[in-house]
């Protein structure tokens, strides 16, 4: 017994000791990244000398957030892999200090300030909006009222105004000294976490062999603090010809180690995870009731006000003719592998990745579709036309969604998104605006009118539409706009003259489809009518 006893312990001793040495150091650099949206795979391909027996072989010098479960070992060559550790070698958890736990803890506590003092503003600009509101009833019915009931109201909304304009600037300082105070935290904790402190990450592997040899070795592992994002440049010279899409991917990596000159794949796997037209949203209307009167000087609750969108302004950079005729140089050399469910790009040429978080463009495709082009409009909304582009082979160029820079006729038009979560055939692409066509609404002074007949009353709008094409070419426009949609019995609305307009009586929409002819002027009448008891307020304006 005590015989099988001591040859128990000495064979345990015989796999410990080697565990505890320092083992032999492979040589395997860094050769393949494939980047994924969030993270990344490295791939080291190196050998080692293997002395007949049992050995430890160390790859060291590694990131230290290595996903451990990721790891795999591939060996080539007379010897047995017998198991596979990692470790990450530090003196101290930097992330367990209590001078970082305590600053994370303050940080904490700001960004609940900040969210506390953000929740109040949108309150108090409700009850701004609320007392906008019943600033515009009171001025409608001036003659309803005293003059003393009237000065009255006036020094109560002056008053409460004064008070929730000054609270709000307040709380804006507020939030401001509070996110300088986040920033002035987070640097002290990237001051106390440099790379430099960063603890090194450690492959071990013990090996077999009968008999002295050299090993090659494979080995692989997921780390986070990486990954890619698309974006595109999109490219329009004029509305003959097809649109040109360069897509790119924008990597980054803060890993704690330098990618030297390894070749680079960009996927858009998620293995870990199971300048835009404005819209027009239905427009009901019914009855206003007012509020109490208490209402004035308290909380305003479920008050929501319709803003007036803002048109986006095109910002136009003049671009050097003479450079868009030369011929552009040509993207790096990328060969596109598509799988069942993923895409990846595979490029070429090698490169370097510092580990500082920057982000490093890299082009990947470049592709010119055809396309079918098309103006959109809602002069109710904005007086600009946004040209589309409808692409029907997109879903052969495995785009994913991401921010786009758009250029029309050589000239810079601004920002938009591409959105490819769509389910058809044909990918519409906002091109932004173009101040060749021209869109105003604007109310018919003499066609507009409220009266009274018996126990209603009715109200009656008339807008004139007008599109002008300055050029030289003729275009497809399809101008949106809107009558409201009654959702009580006793209110009725009708649409008196649409020009040919398709109306939608579910949400109220009205469409036109035009085909305008070069420096040729449109012009639409957009009338309605609203009709309800006369003793009841509706707000239409």
């Amino acid at each position: 017994m005590n015989r099988i006893i001591l040859a128990f312990l000495i064979q345990s001793l015989l796999w410990i000791l080697p565990l505890s040495g320092s083992g032999k150091e492979i040589g395997a650099p860094i050769v393949r990244v494939t980047v994924y949206p969030d993270r990344a795979q490295i791939t080291h391909e190196g050998s080692a000398d293997i002395a007949a027996g049992q050995n430890i072989l160390r790859l060291s010098g590694l990131s230290p957030y290595i996903d451990a479960q990721s790891i795999r070992v591939s060996g080539y060559g007379n010897f047995t892999i017998l198991s596979v550790n990692h470790q990450n070698n530090y003196l101290q958890n930097l992330e367990e200090l209590p001078e970082i736990r305590s600053i994370r803890s303050q940080i904490e506590t700001l960004q609940i300030k900040v969210e506390d003092e953000k929740s109040e503003i949108s309150v108090l600009k409700e009850k701004e909006a609320f007392l906008i509101a019943n600033r515009a009833i009171l001025a409608s019915k001036q003659g309803a009222v005293t003059p003393d009931q009237l000065k009255a109201m006036m020094d109560l909304y002056t008053g409460s105004m004064d008070q929730v304009a000054t609270t709000i600037l307040k709380k804006n300082r507020l939030i401001k000294d509070f996110e300088n105070q986040i920033t002035a935290l987070q640097n002290q904790i990237n001051d106390r976490k440099g790379k430099k402190q960063l603890p090194s990450g450690e492959i071990t592997v013990s090996v077999s062999s009968t008999k002295p040899g050299t090993g090659k070795f494979t080995i692989s592992y997921v780390v986070s603090n990486a990954g890619w994002h698309p974006s595109y440049d999109i490219r329009v010279e004029d509305i003959s010809k097809p649109v040109s899409i360069f897509y790119k991917a924008n990597v980054f990596q803060n890993t704690g180690v330098d990618w030297k000159d390894v070749k680079l794949s960009f996927s858009n796997a998620n293995p870990w995870i199971a300048g835009t037209m404005p819209l027009l949203p239905p427009w009901f209307i019914d009855f206003y009731v007012p509020p109490q009167a208490r209402y004035l000087s308290g909380r305003a609750a479920s008050v929501n006000t319709a803003r007036k969108s803002e048109a986006p302004a095109m910002v136009e950079m003049a671009a050097d003719a003479e450079t868009f005729k030369a011929v552009e140089a040509s993207p790096v050399a990328v060969e596109k592998q598509v799988g069942e469910t993923t895409v990846s790009f595979d490029i070429a040429v090698p490169y370097s990745i510092a580990s500082d978080g920057k982000i490093q463009t890299i082009e990947i495709q470049r592709t010119a579709s055809p396309a079918e082009y098309k103006y959109v409009s809602i002069p109710k909304l904005s007086p600009h036309a946004y040209l589309t582009g409808n692409i029907t082979n997109w879903a052969e160029q495995n785009l994913q969604s991401g921010e786009v820079t758009l250029y029309f006729e050589n000239t810079f038009v601004g920002k938009s998104f591409l959105n490819v979560n769509q389910l058809s055939d044909t990918l519409t692409l906002s091109l932004g605006t173009d101040n060749s066509i021209l869109v105003k609404r604007e109310k018919r002074k003499d066609f507009t009118s409220k009266r009274v007949i018996g126990a209603n009353k009715t109200d009656i709008f008339s807008f004139l539409i007008t599109v002008r094409n300055n050029k030289a070419t003729g275009i497809k426009i399809t101008l949106n706009d809107q009558i409201p949609v009654s959702t009580n019995s006793s209110i009725t609305v009708e649409a008196q003259e649409l020009s040919g307009g398709r109306l939608n009586t579910q949400t109220g929409e009205v469409k036109w489809d035009l085909e305008v002819k070069p420096r040729e002027t449109r012009e639409l009448i957009l009338s309605y009518s609203v009709k309800y008891p006369k003793d009841r307020t509706i707000i239409l304006e």
